[in-house]
């Protein structure tokens, strides 16, 4: 690209032959043109990254506007500004003047203004006997009426552009939630397939997005999120059609559930004497029909929902309307605080195992209430599974422990 020294209107400084071009064009076209200026820099800010300007050449432009007196630039009256250095200055906040000789080649750069320097290199206006302004020499505002009506389109395209990523992420991050959870959920029900193959896919769509991700990489990737989330419903919905009606009501058959109390007796750390025995359900317990699971590990067995409720009371906020009420109702929301917490699935499968799924769903709410002393809460979660399963565990400690932080040690119900 070849440059040169061009003369007055386009000033003396080294310019671009594209903008000699651009400059004629504005010079032929710019008859009975009229624009607001204020609406015209609205434009310029919504579209700057398009015209290649920093905020601080927006600072420049609203400086040189403010020198122009009225709101209307008409191309059928004198649009030329003549501040000097110093003025513009301190009307850009005080920019210092490398900073604003830069900006100001930026607008000059982008077709949004254009220099009409003086004999002298000066900005200043010559005026007749009337007072009114002969000749002006300094930043002519033309190319902003010029091509208010191109800014204008330019700026709705910026905005809808906008709002279509917005609306490609939202709907990314709603899908991508949804599939998360419907293999957790597919996971802890120990439904049948290869669901670790699944998470995989998951996992590899959502690494794929670069960290300043472009609105076509998300809807690419929304795309193959919402191909995975089908995928998993239709397994889902064929393994309930052929399952048994009653298999939840057989799931859930090992929870400890009452509907009329709640007074599981807590089991105080176990002994290594007491290990290998089995625990019998106290006498009050087998009168009021209630079960215990045992656990060959330690006979591990879940405490009145009341007392961890107590203890941890920080899991009621995920519960159904910010509270929990029954067994299920603390399970479900152990799922989503492990979620939460980056407790992988497979580590809070294999403590449901070890513990039973109620204790485990307790052990979840306790890391909840000690999250901010807890660096790594799978890590801590799978140190207890180990340890349960060698019997050198016992939740009783932990939540006697929380009751007492909680100021609750004086009102546990038996």
């Amino acid at each position: 690209m070849q440059t040169g020294h061009v003369s007055t209107p386009f000033g003396r400084r080294s310019i671009t032959l594209a903008l000699v071009k651009d400059q004629l064009s504005i010079a032929q076209s710019k008859t009975d043109k009229c624009a607001d200026k204020w609406k015209v820099f609205r434009d310029i800010s919504e579209t700057r990254e398009r015209l290649g300007l920093q905020d601080r050449a927006l600072a420049v432009l609203n400086a040189l506007l403010t020198f122009y007196p009225d709101n209307e630039l008409d191309t059928g009256r004198g649009l030329v500004v003549f501040p000097s250095n110093a003025q513009l200055s301190l009307r850009a906040h005080g920019m210092a003047g490398t900073t604003l000789r830069r900006h100001l080649a930026a607008l000059v750069e982008a077709g949004l203004i254009q220099r009409r320097d003086s004999p002298n290199g000066k900005r200043y206006a010559r005026r007749d006997r009337d007072g009114e302004i002969e000749q002006a020499y300094g930043f002519d505002l033309t190319p902003l009426a010029v091509r208010s009506a191109e800014l204008a389109q330019l700026a709705q395209d910026v905005v809808a552009e906008r709002t279509r990523f917005r609306r490609a992420k939202e709907a990314l991050t709603i899908c991508r939630r949804d599939v998360r959870k419907l293999i957790t959920a597919a996971m802890e029900e120990g439904a049948s397939g290869n669901w670790s193959v699944v998470e995989s896919s998951y996992v590899r769509i959502l690494d794929r997005l670069p960290r300043r991700a472009t609105r076509q990489q998300v809807e690419s990737a929304l795309d193959e999120m919402e191909l995975l989330r089908d995928e998993v419903l239709n397994r889902l919905k064929i393994q309930i059609k052929a399952e048994n009606t009653d298999s939840n009501a057989n799931h859930y058959g090992r929870h400890i559930q009452n509907s009329k109390t709640e007074s599981i007796r807590e089991l105080e750390p176990i002994s290594g004497k007491e290990q290998g025995e089995k625990l019998e359900p106290e006498p009050e317990a087998k009168g009021r029909g209630q079960v215990s699971e045992q656990r060959s590990f330690g006979q591990i067995k879940a405490f009145p929902l009341g007392m961890v409720l107590r203890a941890c009371p920080q899991i009621s906020d995920y519960g159904p309307g910010g509270k929990i009420e029954h067994w299920r109702e603390l399970m479900g929301a152990a799922v989503t605080v492990r979620s939460m917490l980056g407790v992988s699935p497979s580590a809070y499968e294999e403590a449901c195992g070890a513990m039973g799924p109620e204790n485990a769903a307790v052990a979840m709410a306790c890391i909840l209430e000690r999250s901010n002393m807890i660096n790594s809460a799978g890590g801590y979660l799978r140190d207890l599974t180990k340890r349960s399963e060698r019997g050198e565990f016992s939740l009783g400690p932990m939540l006697m422990a929380l009751l007492k932080t909680n100021g609750a040690g004086g009102r546990l119900a038996g």
